[in-house]
């Protein structure tokens, strides 16, 4: 019990809260057109659930968060408890070490996230009007239920940067981390975007582009209802050869392709490549209100330069043409700079219920923030854009 209204308690499963009730929490805007972003949506979290990617035997156990005023759900929080660190892409590989090496299990932890999506976002899902009392309720309850659970800590990771607010109000450690997007600056259209390059930038990425569309084949954008199995079939084959290359298993299961098609196929843009009558490369996005989420590459044929066509032109391309100001292209991949993609924070919250543990984070981000700042200022002044374009507005 909070108040004698808020009450907070927990569901072991998105499905058991009903979609509109759960929406209107995560993405009021909704209302009115696209969601902010799709992630935090209950058609995506429920895909997530309802596929296997998530669940027994995943690492990833649901334990969501949710605040009722009354009858009324008024804050929701996607939460994990979590057996391992992957799939997270905000690594506390070296709190787990420093845990162990104190003899003590890192493992089971607390995790307010979107399984496997290295994209900012609101995490403390609260119903416009509630904001002020809700997402602190939230936070309050996470940190309560790792320590009396006797677990290790409890993070909101990708979240945005207005909840580091009541984040630091309520005792977490805010974390400052780095990824590459790009920014739309008025650029009209492509060309427009080429203009604001330096010269040699722009020759290069002219010279990739034509080499990636002289592969032999045709390039699609398909959403919505031009969407069919074929392309999920063809997705998966892609999705899965990249998984097994990078991480060993893919963390997503065939059946998410398939709810997605069910349930999210308006929130998609697969830009795929085709040639001699068979797919054989793609990238998949899902499509928010202002910005384009780039996820996943995949190919069974090399061809030079696809993957930067495929992933990061079409994208910026895509992203002019329906009037998108930002492309947020995943985690890692220091090559996006040079396409235009420019070094942003990314804000994350930690609790230790440990306060010596607590104290030794604080140090160590206070150290790494430097750091990240540092970097992301050398990556700005290394950006492809002319020397009399703002190279540093995007760095915020």
């Amino acid at each position: 019990m909070l108040t004698r209204q808020l009450q907070l308690s927990t569901v072991t499963a998105v499905a058991q809260i009903p979609a509109t009730a759960w929406d209107s929490c995560a993405c009021p805007e909704a209302m009115i057109g696209r969601p902010a972003d799709p992630f935090t949506t209950h058609r995506f979290l429920h895909a997530l659930e309802a596929s296997g990617s998530v669940g027994p035997g995943t690492g990833w156990s649901p334990q969501h968060f949710t605040v009722h005023d009354g009858d009324r759900l008024v804050a929701a929080a996607p939460v994990y408890v979590k057996s391992h660190s992957q799939g997270e892409y905000i690594f506390d590989h070296a709190f787990a070490d420093a845990w162990m090496r104190a003899g003590r299990s890192y493992y089971p932890k607390l995790q307010c996230a979107v399984p496997f999506t290295p994209a900012t976002g609101r995490r403390l899902l609260t119903a416009p009007g509630h904001e002020r009392t809700a997402g602190p309720a939230l936070l309050q309850g996470l940190a309560r239920a790792a320590a009396d659970n006797n677990l290790s800590s409890a993070h909101v990771t990708f979240c945005a940067e207005a909840e580091t607010v009541p984040g630091h109000a309520t005792g977490y450690l805010h974390r400052v981390t780095e990824q590459l997007h790009w920014h739309d600056r008025n650029f009209g259209d492509f060309d427009g975007f080429l203009g604001a390059l330096s010269s040699r930038k722009r020759k290069a990425i002219r010279k990739e582009r034509a080499t990636a569309q002289a592969f032999g084949g045709t390039i699609h954008e398909l959403t919505g209802d031009d969407l069919r199995p074929e392309h999920w079939d063809a997705f998966w084959t892609f999705y899965q050869d990249t998984g097994a290359r990078k991480w060993g298993r893919p963390y997503l299961t065939r059946a998410f392709f398939d709810a997605v098609q069910e349930t999210m196929r308006d929130d998609v843009l697969l830009i795929m490549a085709k040639r001699g009558g068979a797919w054989v490369a793609g990238a998949l996005n899902f499509i928010g209100r202002d910005t384009l989420y780039g996820r996943y590459w995949g190919c069974i044929e090399d061809y030079p330069c696809l993957h930067f066509e495929l992933c990061y032109h079409r994208a910026i391309d895509y992203a002019l043409r329906h009037g998108m100001s930002r492309v947020e292209a995943g985690a890692q991949g220091a090559h996006k700079l040079a396409r235009g993609y420019l070094p942003r924070k990314v804000h994350s919250l930690h609790h230790f219920p440990d306060r010596g543990f607590q104290h030794a984070v604080a140090e160590y981000l206070s150290r790494e923030r430097d750091a990240i700042e540092g970097e992301i200022d050398l990556l700005a002044d290394y950006g492809p854009f002319r020397r009399d374009a703002d190279r540093k507005g995007d760095t915020a």
